[in-house]
C-alpha cells in the first residue's frame, strides 16, 4: 500500500528523527528539503551556494526554488509508492504547488503528522543541537526568527489540511519511542500499517 505523508512541527520538534523512523517502517523515502539543501551546500553546488547565503541570513529559500526541487525528487522511482515530506510545504503557496503536482498524478496526501511541541522546548532543543553540532545557522537570533516564521507561515497550512480531515496532532514531548508509538497509533487508525516492525 502507498503512504503519502507530510510531517510538520516547529524546528526542534524531532521531525527529522521521527521522519526517518516512519519512512523505514513504511519502506518509503524521506523527502527533506533541509537535507537536500544541506547536501548541495556541502557539495558546493550552485544551488548550495545560493541556499547558504539565504539561510545564513536567517531567511527561507524561495517557494519556486523549493517546489522545483521537491517535484524533481518526488518524480524519482523510489517515491512512486509513497513518501514522507519533511519541511515542505511550509506555506499556502507551496501547498498549492504540491496539490497541483499530486493531482497531475492522480494522487493526494494521505495524512499530515503534526508534532506539537511548546516553543520553549523547541528553543531549548535547538540551542543544545547548535552547541553539539556547531551549526552556523543555529544562532539564538536565527532560531527565534525561524520559529516566528513557522508560527506565522507554516502553522496556517495546518488549518488547510485540517479542513480535509487528514491532520493527526501528536504530542511531541516524551521519549523518542513514546512519540513514535503515538504516530503509528494515529497512522494505523487511518489504515496505514507499517511494512516492517
Amino acid at each position: 500500500m502507498t503512504a503519502r505523508l507530510l510531517i510538520v512541527g516547529p524546528q526542534g520538534s524531532g521531525k527529522g528523527t521521527q521522519g526517518v523512523r516512519i519512512a523505514e517502517a513504511l519502506s518509503i523515502p524521506v523527502v527533506s528539503t533541509g537535507d537536500i539543501f544541506r547536501a548541495n551546500i556541502k557539495g558546493g553546488t550552485e544551488l548550495g551556494l545560493k541556499v547558504k547565503a539565504i539561510t545564513d541570513a536567517g531567511e527561507l529559500v524561495p517557494d519556486a526554488v523549493t517546489s522545483e526541487i521537491v517535484r524533481d525528487r518526488l518524480s524519482q522511482d523510489d517515491a512512486q509508492a509513497g513518501f514522507l515530506l519533511d519541511g515542505y510545504p511550509r506555506n499556502a503557496a507551496q501547498v498549492g504547488h504540491l496539490d497541483e503536482f499530486l493531482a497531475g498524478r492522480g494522487e493526494k496526501l494521505d495524512a499530515v503528522i503534526l508534532l506539537d511541541v511548546p516553543r520553549a522546548e523547541s528553543l531549548q532543543r535547538l540551542t543544545l543541537r547548535a552547541e553539539q553540532e556547531g551549526r552556523s545557522d543555529d544562532t539564538e537570533e536565527a532560531i527565534a526568527k525561524r520559529l516566528d516564521i513557522y508560527e506565522s507561515e507554516t502553522a496556517p497550512i495546518i488549518d488547510l489540511y485540517e479542513d480535509r480531515g487528514i491532520v493527526d496532532r501528536i504530542d511531541g514531548v516524551g521519549s523518542l519511542d513514546e512519540i513514535t508509538a503515538r504516530i503509528f497509533a494515529a497512522l494505523e487508525a487511518r489504515g496505514i500499517a507499517r511494512v516492517s516492525a
